[in-house]
């Protein structure tokens, strides 16, 4: 999987920011990526004492850009900027307030064209990372809500090829799907539809990484056979698909096994082009997501990268708090590749 998204970046060089520039994990893997020229680095913090940690832990990031936002000098036009983004919400001794963090400074650097993507969260924890970027970079036109996925790898020979490389979402971001309302209690976006919105953005994040996307979309029931919890929930938002976005293979509501083995889903949901085959896998809450994608990390032999973040105007990832150097590297990788 990573040899063609390093072949990628290769050929398509872009800057990432990297927001916690101090941190030994994020040394390590600006070190590598720069030796392997697969891109430009921006470590934010304090210039000293990013330096500094650099030569404790020997790595070398002599041509990474080192910014500081304590003493940038573009800290005037940032603050301009941010302040009419937030429309009012904000004033500016706030702005700079919140722009003297690495989060937020990071983020600016995107959306002001300093930078191409960002990864964070070696010591943030999600919301700080998602928080800035809604607020600054904002959803891309047309989307709805934030949503993630994470991509899951195993080795080869583990079991059937089709199911090497594949997708889960959302295991990180939306905690379940209610309905928008507008004043008079009328329905303006549905839970439905923003479950089938995670399904369209997954499915599109699958084939950057050379998945063929067959979307299932999960419950404990297949195709009615059980009622109540999210069942009506997974049956609608795979309509949704289905109707909106028929250039995508996609089915629900279906069951784990019915989705991926070809013998019981054509036996609880036969005629199905996905049951049986499915690669791209949509939760129908955040509980399931993460348990599920823990599951087949610790007992399935994959290795998950994510949460990548979909919906947002320009590549912005979270990191796990409990992350290594080498995943940084690879989640680099994959932020640059998107």
């Amino acid at each position: 999987m990573f040899d063609k998204l390093i072949a990628k970046v290769k050929a398509e060089p872009k800057t990432i920011v990297f927001t916690e520039g101090t941190d030994a994990r994020i040394l390590s893997a600006t070190d590598r990526l720069l030796k392997e020229e697969l891109m430009g680095v921006v470590l934010v913090g304090n210039v000293d004492e990013v330096k500094a940690a650099a030569q404790a832990g020997g790595f070398d990031v002599e041509k990474a850009q080192i910014i500081d936002p304590a003493t940038y000098e573009g800290m005037e036009e940032m603050v301009n900027t941010m302040v009419e983004l937030r429309k009012g919400k904000m004033t500016p001794d706030e702005c700079k307030a919140n722009l003297l963090k690495g989060n937020y400074f990071g983020t600016m650097l995107v959306k002001m064209g300093k930078a191409d993507c960002l990864l964070g969260g070696a010591t943030y924890s999600t919301a700080d990372t998602i928080r800035p970027a809604l607020q600054l970079v904002k959803t891309k036109p047309g989307a709805h809500l934030v949503s993630s996925v994470f991509i899951l790898d195993r080795p080869e020979g583990m079991g059937p090829d089709f199911l090497k490389t594949i997708c889960f979402g959302d295991c990180a971001v939306n905690i379940d799907y209610k309905d928008d309302l507008d004043k008079e209690g009328n329905v303006k976006f549905s839970a439905a539809q923003k479950l089938a919105e995670v399904a369209v953005e997954a499915a599109g994040c699958a084939a950057t990484f050379g998945i063929d996307p067959k979307v299932a979309v999960l419950s404990f029931s297949t195709k009615g056979s059980g009622k109540g919890g999210t069942v009506a929930l997974s049956q609608e938002a795979a309509k949704i698909v289905k109707e909106t976005h028929p250039e995508i293979s996609c089915d629900g509501e279906m069951q784990f096994d019915a989705a991926v083995s070809e013998t019981v889903g054509q036996l609880k949901f036969p005629g199905s082009p996905v049951a049986g085959h499915a690669t791209t896998f949509i939760f129908p809450n955040i509980e399931a997501g993460n348990i599920g994608y823990k599951i087949a990390q610790r007992l399935g032999g994959y290795a998950a990268y994510g949460p990548i973040l979909l919906g947002l105007n320009a590549p912005i990832n979270d990191l796990s708090r409990g992350c290594d150097a080498d995943e940084v590297y690879k989640m680099a990788i994959v932020t640059a590749a998107l």
